[in-house]
């Protein structure tokens, strides 16, 4: 096991944080908020965002005793399991957002931004996304507060809408730099909505989570099962160089005039999220999605083993991303040639990450309405 950071070791997440990267957790709980780990996080490992999503929240209500009482009072009122889920979740990051908000006026609204997902059952459903995202803006109430909307095809509309309305969007499920560019532009599109109806842009961030792990998972194993050499000599690496791909999309985009002209309205950059950097495989660096991912105007939101790693260990070695797009770009050449259908690739990523935060939000639903009944 990883030993706790030292005051040295975590000097190599100092220096991440100089370079540009907002370090962010990616856990929440209500242990991490009453035991004082999250605000030790803050005060003393440069921790400045968290992020939640269902998978998290189903660990955090279902292995603590921190919320009996709340789910008894629940059982009391006859409450279902989607209205307890909901107070519980939103009452957790609104405590989050609180204990975040110094950072908020130290980074000038930048960082300290908490997120909390929209149902994922409502991933392909533009306007149920669109109320549910009103809704948790309200209920939570804190103008740090990020709603996490899927970057599905019918979740871009629904983005695009809540920006307009000045919700504040962390869009979610981004695999394809293809993808990637339709959410600038439906961030872009709110923003312009909003102008146009005479709306200040001010307040309005957003970040766009860039899955990184997921994509080597996936096409390691077709990799491996095409088997030929030079298929078996680019495992482990499409992950970061998706990625690195990205960044030189938002590089591009935010050179546009049409951008431009919000900034000088205003807007704020929607920020490339490097998400789910816990290294899967054990034969990789398991910093690898951090060290190489460094660039000015990120955001890696870390698992806290992934956060140890990289204070114990990591080896930041500057900005790791400019420079590397001619290779990045030739390694994404070469994997159709070799037999590694990308458009598949980013189809079944997609539904396959749906599909694994609805079955956590399901399996969540069922733990909490067996703990209602059982108070009833």
């Amino acid at each position: 096991m990883t030993n706790p950071p030292t005051i040295r070791d975590v000097d190599r997440l100092r220096q991440l944080a100089e370079q540009g990267v907002a370090i962010w957790l990616d856990d929440l709980s209500r242990d991490r908020l009453e035991t004082g780990t999250l605000q030790k996080l803050v005060d003393e490992d440069y921790v400045v965002g968290v992020t939640t999503n269902p998978t998290i929240f189903q660990t955090a209500v279902t292995k603590s005793s921190a919320y009996d009482a709340q789910l008894r009072m629940h059982a009391q009122r006859g409450s279902d399991a989607d209205a307890a889920v909901h107070d519980l979740t939103t009452d957790d990051v609104r405590t989050a957002c609180d204990l975040l908000a110094p950072v908020v006026e130290r980074t000038g609204g930048l960082d300290g931004r908490v997120s909390i997902e929209v149902d994922p059952r409502l991933a392909h459903e533009t306007q149920r996304t669109l109320d549910q995202a009103r809704e948790l803006w309200a209920e939570v109430d804190r103008p740090n507060l990020f709603v996490k909307i899927p970057g599905t095809e019918p979740g871009l509309p629904a983005i695009t809408a809540a920006i307009a309305d000045g919700i504040s969007v962390n869009v979610t499920l981004i695999f394809t730099v293809d993808r990637y560019r339709n959410v600038m532009d439906a961030y872009t599109a709110g923003l312009e909505q909003r102008l146009a109806a005479g709306k200040s842009l001010d307040a309005i961030a957003s970040v766009a989570s860039f899955f990184v792990s997921r994509v080597d998972t996936e096409i390691d194993k077709r990799l491996e099962t095409i088997g030929t050499e030079e298929a078996l000599g680019l495992r482990g690496k499409a992950a970061v160089a998706n990625a690195r791909l990205a960044y030189q999309a938002y590089e591009q985009f935010i050179a546009t005039d049409r951008w431009q002209r919000l900034e000088e309205a205003g807007a704020a950059r929607q920020r490339p999220l490097w998400a789910s950097t816990g290294v899967k495989n054990p034969d990789y660096s398991d910093t690898l999605y951090v060290t190489e991912l460094v660039a000015p105007e990120t955001v890696n939101t870390m698992p806290e083993k992934t956060l140890e790693a990289v204070a114990d260990h990591g080896e930041i070695r500057g900005d790791t991303v400019h420079g590397t797009y001619d290779d990045a770009q030739q390694l994404f050449d070469r994997l159709p040639e070799v037999g590694v259908d990308l458009d598949d690739v980013g189809r079944v990523l997609e539904d396959e990450g749906v599909e694994k935060f609805v079955k956590s939000w399901v399996g969540l639903l069922g733990t909490v309405d067996a703990t209602l009944q059982a108070g009833r």
